[in-house]
């Protein structure tokens, strides 16, 4: 691979990176280091990325620091009760504007030299003005740089591309759906803190593993064995639903068969309370009619794990979400929210929060099993030898339909296989050898129908 500035990079090189038609990938996207930069530069400073929710940030001046990529950014709720989102850096020398993860300010001063900026970023007080730049420094000019930022059912996304399409058309069905998800027992809120931690792999790695249920059985073995679960009635061998939209996004996982669906469909609120409430522990909950409207008439049948490309895994039904934040080629920073439904009763609240405290994130049960797996391969992918022998991702490849629902949702029904891995590397593939948005929407793979 050539090694230089945009300009020196082969798209053809780039694309050959993964083969949907074999299943293979190059494992030189786990580890190489020039692959990463571009990665930064074409596909998170060019997507949106989750932020944060309204809940975080409720009243004027409320603000929280969080990542694109590897660019720091403050969102921050302004005066008039908008959302604005600034890059975490000083136009004079650079330094941090914000320390703190969280908090409420009336303004932002740099600890170096005192440059003050307003909550919608203008530079509004330079210490010396008249004095030392002798009126002559034009602030006007010198506002900290924002990134467009939208929001979908309360989650704000920012993106750098001034390109890029609305959040709207970028979340397609698929992202909808996903959001949808977390929204489905109704409005929700923020638990406060974000559960963070560093493991040592690729952020990739991290990613395509949410759409893995073939490792559940071996990865997660000690928590069956210590009651945690029942694996028998996660893998369910012919109720496993793949969901593709557009530019990577996808959901991978149980789902719940049409014929069940009908027979939820004719049951009132009430009678689906009552029947999570009589079924057995650990049985997911029956959805709300509201989630239909959010979620979609395919999409509402999903028990699985969504993925919002690139990188926010939405999982435990809505539970939880999941930034995995680049940190160099191998090491990835997670990061956990979780929401609890705003009219959730203390008792269900609680039993929420301790959920989400055991199953996932760095004091789960499960992840810490996760981790060693993909720090492991990740590690091998640095090798001489190892990093010549591709991966292999090919099961169920060319064996399963995918069909389009009423509504033009993507899908295959089928047992375990890798429809989401392979679709997360097609289109990441798409998005480096992409040079802008409109290359990108010009060459991107439209979600399939027909054999897969």
């Amino acid at each position: 691979m050539a090694d230089g500035g945009q300009g020196a990079w082969d798209r053809a090189e780039l694309l050959s990176l993964f083969d949907p038609r074999t299943g293979v990938l190059d494992r030189r996207v786990l580890s190489d280091e020039a692959i990463y930069r571009l990665e930064l530069e074409r596909i998170f400073a060019r997507s949106w990325n989750f932020i944060c929710h309204d809940s975080h940030i409720p009243q004027t001046g409320d603000y929280f620091v969080s990542y694109i990529g590897e660019d720091q950014v403050i969102a921050v709720r302004d005066e008039d009760g908008g959302v604005n989102i600034l890059l975490n850096t000083c136009r004079h020398r650079g330094n941090a504007l914000c320390r703190a993860e969280q908090g409420r300010a009336k303004s932002f001063v740099c600890s170096y030299h005192g440059w003050n900026y307003g909550l919608d970023g203008r530079l509004i007080g330079v210490p010396g003005q008249k004095a030392y730049y002798r009126d002559a420094l034009d602030r006007s000019r010198l506002g900290l740089v924002r990134a467009r930022a939208e929001s979908c059912l309360g989650f704000w996304f920012a993106t750098l591309a001034p390109d890029a399409p609305s959040l709207h058309n970028f979340l397609g069905d698929v992202g909808r759906t996903g959001l949808g998800m977390v929204c489905a027992y109704g409005e929700v809120e923020a638990i406060d803190g974000i559960q963070k931690n560093v493991i040592g792999c690729n952020w990739k790695i991290a990613v395509d593993n949410l759409f893995d249920w073939y490792h559940v059985p071996y990865s997660h073995a000690s928590a069956q064995s210590a009651g945690f679960f029942d694996i028998s009635k996660i893998l369910h061998p012919k109720n496993q639903m793949v969901m593709l939209g557009e530019y990577g996004h996808a959901i991978g996982g149980p789902g719940i068969p049409q014929e069940r669906q009908d027979q939820i469909d004719a049951m009132s609120d009430e009678e689906r309370d009552a029947a999570s409430r009589a079924a057995p522990p650990n049985t997911p909950r029956i959805r709300p009619r509201q989630a239909r409207d959010l979620m979609g008439p395919v999409g509402v049948r999903s028990e699985g794990h969504p993925n919002i490309f690139p990188n926010l895994w939405i999982t435990m039904s809505g539970l939880q979400m999941c930034l995995r934040l680049p940190r160099g080629p191998s090491k990835t920073e997670l990061w956990w929210f979780t929401f609890v439904p705003k009219a959730a009763a203390p008792p269900l609240r609680q039993s929420m929060v301790g959920q989400a405290n055991h199953v996932f994130g760095p004091a789960g049960l499960l992840e810490q099993d996760d981790g060693e797996n993909w720090s492991q391969s990740t590690r091998a992918s640095r090798g001489v030898a190892s990093r010549a022998v591709g991966q292999y991702i090919g099961m169920g490849l060319g064996q399963d339909q995918a069909t389009a629902g009423d509504d033009g949702e993507h899908y295959i029904e089928s047992c375990i296989g890798e429809h989401g891995q392979r679709w997360l590397y097609r289109a990441w593939t798409e998005w480096i050898a992409a040079r802008d948005w409109a290359e990108l929407k010009a060459n991107h793979t439209p979600p399939p129908t027909g054999l897969v």
